[in-house]
């Protein structure tokens, strides 16, 4: 059987043996290894790739030996489970829909949940379920509540709002806490809000970008996960800006449900630690 195990606790001396020496001891072979100590923060964080078959109390050990509060987690096989927020745009919700027909993401679409109808023919094409949740009459907090249900429902894992147009509620955000994963259309912080390419557009920018983060309750402010750019020119307009745009929302946000399903992110403050 092959696993991933993901460590995070405060730094101390002599935790990269703890682990590795416990592994040994469960007849674990250590197959890849990532470490990282945010020295400011004083925090230790590890992935490790197993190969084996830990015993039960394999974890209870584990978190016996390091600091408290440690934050350990052994993952299978078993494909990260996802639901999909969208609103009309079909790029990033197909560009994921097709990498999970292709087999080239470790995720399983659990359903497409969309405030329009637009998207249902794209979404049924690939076989997965698709709801419409209509906000027409609703309060934000209504339908948050409505959505939200739904989407607990599927028990997620992940939750990826596929260029979603609606600002999510507190509610909804702690309700699937550090689960939910947002493309925006620029290279946060600059031009955050509306019209993002008209704002690049008018600043004479030569590259756009796209950004995908986890959502806190923070506008466009949380912890980024990928980010990635493009060049453009003068000649560029802003119609053109926003075609190129879409092509690397697409790609940043599968980026990041993958880094994500592969257990490679760890949250780290308002920031993450991301390893490729």
């Amino acid at each position: 059987m092959n696993y991933i195990l993901t460590t995070q606790c405060t730094d101390d001396v002599g935790l990269i043996a703890k682990i590795t020496n416990l592994c040994f001891e469960h007849n674990l072979n250590i197959t890849r290894n990532n470490e990282f100590v945010d020295k400011a923060g004083t925090r230790f964080f590890m992935r490790t790739e197993l190969t084996g078959q830990p015993s039960d109390n394999f974890l209870n050990q584990l978190r016996q030996q390091l600091p408290n509060g440690a934050d350990v987690a052994l993952h299978n096989n078993e494909k990260t489970k996802l639901v999909l927020l969208a609103t009309k745009e079909a790029h990033c919700l197909g560009g994921a829909l097709l990498k999970q027909f292709e087999q080239a993401l470790n995720i399983e679409i659990l359903a497409v949940v969309a405030n329009y109808p637009d998207l249902e023919p794209l979404v049924k094409g690939f076989g997965v379920p698709f709801h419409c949740v209509s906000h027409d009459g609703l309060s934000r907090e209504q339908h948050d509540k409505v959505t939200g249900d739904l989407v607990a429902s599927y028990h997620p894992d992940l939750i990826g709002l596929a260029k979603y147009m609606r600002i999510l509620s507190p509610d909804f955000v702690a309700r699937f806490n550090k689960k939910i994963i947002n493309i925006h259309h620029s290279f946060l912080p600059a031009f955050i809000g509306a019209k993002p390419y008209h704002q690049a557009f008018e600043r004479g920018v030569k590259i756009i970008g796209a950004t995908a983060h986890f959502v806190n309750d923070e506008l466009d402010e949380g912890p980024i996960i990928v980010q990635n750019v493009t060049q453009v020119s003068h000649a560029d307009t802003a119609q053109a800006m926003a075609k190129m745009g879409r092509d690397v929302e697409k790609t940043v946000f599968c980026k990041a449900l993958q880094l994500a399903s592969e257990h490679k992110v760890f949250i780290n403050g308002n920031k993450t630690v991301v390893f490729n």
